[in-house]
């Protein structure tokens, strides 16, 4: 390409970018999903072979906006998509994500005479520190991720490290690290027989983890108190840790994704838990995937259950986050965070490699993130996170939050007083369910005709998006509100209107 045509080049992807920012920014009008006419459309537009000869880079640009972009939904765009903990991407975190397609950097190796993106990271995970209210001196150890999923990979494969060299150095043994001997020498050589995850209601991301490492599905094992499927038993926790030859992993989902409750209720549990877990040698890890953030709520009685249930995660081993849900930044990141310091490490660490050497860390403790995470290649995901951070502070991300619960609270109590609605978990007062909603409303239709179809009969109206679920063996749907586009008088009647309008259905 000669520079005549590299100059036309850059200018036509300067405004096909502007076009395209300006989009991003605009409140998504067409309907929360896209019409059927718009998808078939833009499948009937794709090409299925690949020609000798390109169709060139304006044609290209037409095709992808004209064509395609109309098939996808709002889910990040529009503040009434509701289906996943999808949040949307902040003006400042949409800014910095084109600057890292711009510049393409992969963030694998600390080489601070090279580049500063390893830095930037760095800095990063401190300011999500602060804003989680953890110590930076604990808490600054950590990668970013894909997602919660791989950070729930990261802390389970820590959990095991830890736990097993821990058993095996009271053994006595000299083959400890699972990263370096393999799973069944440790095992054996600790002297246990198998290892367990014990929680209440995971997340399927923490099957898959245990599925990936070995551990098991099966050993993912649901310790919840009979009557409520959230908390912890915790006579049946002291009984699974003292089992001989087994290894325990005890992982608190903060923020249960049917519910968006919290597995523990204050301090003193969180004190316990960790007491027994020191008593049996076993690790501690938080999924916070999008719980976390109740951190950063005041400490007022509005949030005061929110508070309670994020109460003690500093005293937890390791914790999950997902970036693309309360924090809104764009797919795909997540955050890791362990309190010790060179566990991953010893599980990570990539083999020898020349050519992947760090370079003077300039006084500052850095570690390569290809040591201490999954992938060697990795997107620049930490600079959403930080241009976010320092644009909106910690007092923004609280408003943000507060807009999200307080329109969920708003939900929860219409559906409350509705006589074709039920809200779900079915039990206590008004007061009590309002003060348990954080941002995850779940309920159900009394109807049964109406509720075998309720989400999707919500969902064809475009108005707004629930994804649908199962609870105590019934259809229910879930309503998850994270974006950072969030009015609570604007949004209200919205969802209100959409949700009368199919109860009507069955009059």
């Amino acid at each position: 390409m000669d520079a005549e045509h590299t100059a036309k080049a850059l200018q036509g992807q300067e405004a096909i970018q502007q076009q395209l920012w300006k989009t991003a920014l605009s409140p998504w009008e067409s309907g929360v999903l896209p019409s059927a006419d718009s998808l078939d459309r833009a499948r009937k537009s794709l090409k299925t072979f690949l020609g000798e000869d390109g169709i060139g880079l304006g044609e290209t640009q037409s095709h992808i906006l004209e064509d395609i972009v109309p098939g996808f939904n709002g889910g990040s765009i529009s503040p009434n998509y509701y289906g996943f903990v999808t949040g949307g991407a902040t003006p400042a975190a949409l800014f910095a994500d084109n600057v890292v397609s711009a510049y393409d950097q992969n963030v694998q190796v600390h080489l601070p005479n090279h580049s500063i993106v390893t830095d930037v990271e760095y800095a990063a995970l401190g300011l999500l520190a602060d804003l989680l209210r953890l110590d930076r001196q604990h808490w600054q150890n950590g990668t970013f991720s894909t997602g919660a999923t791989a950070s729930n990979i990261m802390g389970l494969a820590c959990g095991r490290e830890f736990v097993l060299r821990t058993a095996a150095e009271r053994n006595g043994s000299s083959v400890e690290s699972v990263g370096e001997y393999g799973y069944p020498e440790v095992l054996k050589a600790a002297g246990i027989e198998r290892l367990q995850v014990l929680s209440t209601m995971p997340h399927s991301s923490l099957g898959k983890a245990a599925g990936m490492l070995g551990i098991g599905r099966a050993n993912v094992k649901n310790i919840c108190i009979k009557d409520d499927p959230l908390q912890f038993d915790m006579g049946l926790l002291k009984e699974e840790l003292a089992k001989p030859g087994t290894a325990n992993i005890v992982a608190i989902s903060c923020g249960e994704v049917n519910t968006g409750r919290f597995a523990t209720n204050g301090i003193e549990q969180m004190k316990e838990i960790r007491k027994l877990c020191d008593e049996y040698g076993a690790w501690v890890h938080v999924d916070g995937a999008f719980g976390a953030f109740g951190r950063i709520l005041d400490d007022t009685p509005e949030f005061s259950s929110i508070k309670a249930g994020c109460e003690g995660l500093e005293l937890a081993d390791s914790i999950t986050g997902d970036g693309h849900k309360l924090l809104n930044v764009p797919y795909d990141c997540g955050f890791f965070l362990c309190r010790h310091a060179h566990v991953a490490g010893n599980v990570f660490q990539n083999a020898n490699a020349a050519y992947l050497s760090s370079g003077d860390s300039s006084g500052i403790a850095i570690l390569s993130p290809l040591n201490i995470g999954i992938e060697n290649s990795r997107r620049f995901r930490a600079l959403p996170v930080y241009s976010s951070l320092i644009s909106y502070g910690k007092s923004g991300y609280r408003e943000m939050l507060k807009r999200q619960i307080r329109l969920a609270r708003m939900i929860s109590e219409w559906l409350y007083d509705h006589p074709a609605y039920n809200v779900l978990p079915a039990s206590g007062s008004k007061e009590e369910l309002l003060q348990s909603t954080y941002m995850v409303v779940l309920f159900s239709a009394r109807d049964d005709r109406l509720n075998e179809e309720l989400s999707k009969k919500i969902n064809a109206t475009s108005k707004i998006f629930v994804s649908g679920t199962v609870w105590e063996g019934r259809p229910a749907c879930r309503i998850a509100i994270s974006n950072w586009r969030v009015d609570e008088q604007r949004d209200f009647p919205i969802v209100t209107g959409v949700l009368q309008g199919v109860s009507e259905i069955t009059s």
